[in-house]
């Protein structure tokens, strides 16, 4: 998709309302609001958000309607969180990386430096008791997550020009976020949060040297290809960013029992579903990029991937040194599944793509 078409259709017309009406329940129907981080029917979470809004309304049989806002219709992309927090809207969609000023152990349920990887991720709170954790932190906030997709491996980003070693980071004016903001700090990176257009914008007027979003499908989308050649890999602070379904935890608990099955079978049944078209669009984008737009593909020298491990070494046991009892538990879970996982990984899935990129005819 190009740029042009893409901001076109997600132009806003019109002012949004002023105030939310009371959900409506009338014969056992219940309409709720979303509000997304996202520009509507933005190529990856975009487009995964109104996806899971409609299939809770699908899995629902209609009677739990999801209307879906995207980013600045109701409110700002930013302000998604305490809107639901509050009662404004019913639940959001967006990523627990944006959220590290509610509490650094939120984070670690979006995306680690150096850390899991989609399936692992999905694996340690399914399996490795992350859920329970999940649950507690986002319960201060009167909240009930769930994940309900994922990105897959992130890119480090668009640079305007090339990283040859770890000096060339000094003073870097780099957009990311979450812990990958943290790492990049350490290194001496000047990091900037920011909304995707408005990192586009940046990277134009030179506001910004280089910038990571998402990958090859929904930064196309964005015209970053535009404005920065150097496209390099791997991302590593993020090998998986997931995605979260985050609903008011009042009116969660206000649901019938198979009212709060449809919500949390939604989350899960779109878990995979998004990680795979991601992965699969992801793939397809890249080629396009730098067959017809001129991208150079790129990799980080191996001092500077060293160097981010060792920054992100040092922001992982500033999470166990946390003065709040629950993040240092989230970390200690996370390190713990990210170990056992690792070990047999090396025989498992690491073994399959090594034995596949060695020269043989097939």
């Amino acid at each position: 998709m190009k740029r042009r078409d893409f901001l076109k259709k997600t132009a806003m017309g019109g002012a949004a309302a002023a105030a939310l009406a009371t959900p409506a329940i009338a014969q056992d129907k219940r309409q709720w609001n979303m509000v997304t981080a996202w520009p509507k029917n933005l190529p990856g979470p975009g487009v995964a958000a109104q996806m899971l809004a409609d299939r809770i309304t699908t899995l629902s049989g209609g009677r739990l309607e999801v209307k879906l806002h995207a980013a600045g219709e109701l409110v700002p992309g930013n302000g998604v969180f305490d809107a639901v927090s509050e009662g404004t809207a019913e639940l959001y969609h967006a990523v627990p990386a944006y959220w590290g000023s509610k509490s650094k152990g939120i984070l670690l349920f979006g995306s680690q430096p150096f850390g899991l990887r989609a399936d692992e991720q999905f694996g340690w709170l399914a399996h490795g008791g992350g859920q329970a954790l999940y649950d507690e932190i986002y319960a201060r906030f009167g909240l009930k997550p769930f994940l309900c997709g994922n990105s897959g491996p992130q890119w480090q980003g668009w640079f305007r020009n090339e990283i040859n070693s770890v000096d060339d980071l000094q003073g870097l004016r780099f957009r990311t976020t979450g812990l990958a903001s943290e790492m990049c700090s350490k290194l001496g990176m000047a990091v900037q949060a920011m909304g995707g257009r408005d990192m586009f914008q940046a990277l134009q007027s030179g506001a910004l040297d280089a910038g990571e979003f998402i990958g090859p499908w929904s930064d196309s989308a964005l015209g970053f290809q535009q404005v920065a050649k150097n496209y390099y890999w791997p991302g590593v602070g993020e090998p998986s960013s997931a995605e979260e379904c985050v609903v008011n935890l009042a009116a969660y608990e206000d649901l019938p029992d198979d009212l709060k099955s449809a919500v949390s079978l939604a989350c899960e049944s779109l878990y995979n579903q998004v990680l795979t078209e991601y992965n699969t669009k992801h793939a397809l984008a890249l080629k396009e990029l730098v067959d017809k737009e001129g991208v150079q593909v790129k990799k980080l020298p191996d001092d500077v991937i060293v160097a981010m491990g060792n920054a992100a070494g040092e922001v992982i046991q500033e999470l166990r040194d946390d003065s709040d009892e629950l993040v240092k538990r989230i970390t200690e879970s996370f390190l713990e599944y990210r170990s056992s996982i690792s070990d047999y990984m090396v025989y498992a899935d690491n073994g399959q793509m090594n034995a596949r990129a060695l020269d043989y005819k097939y």
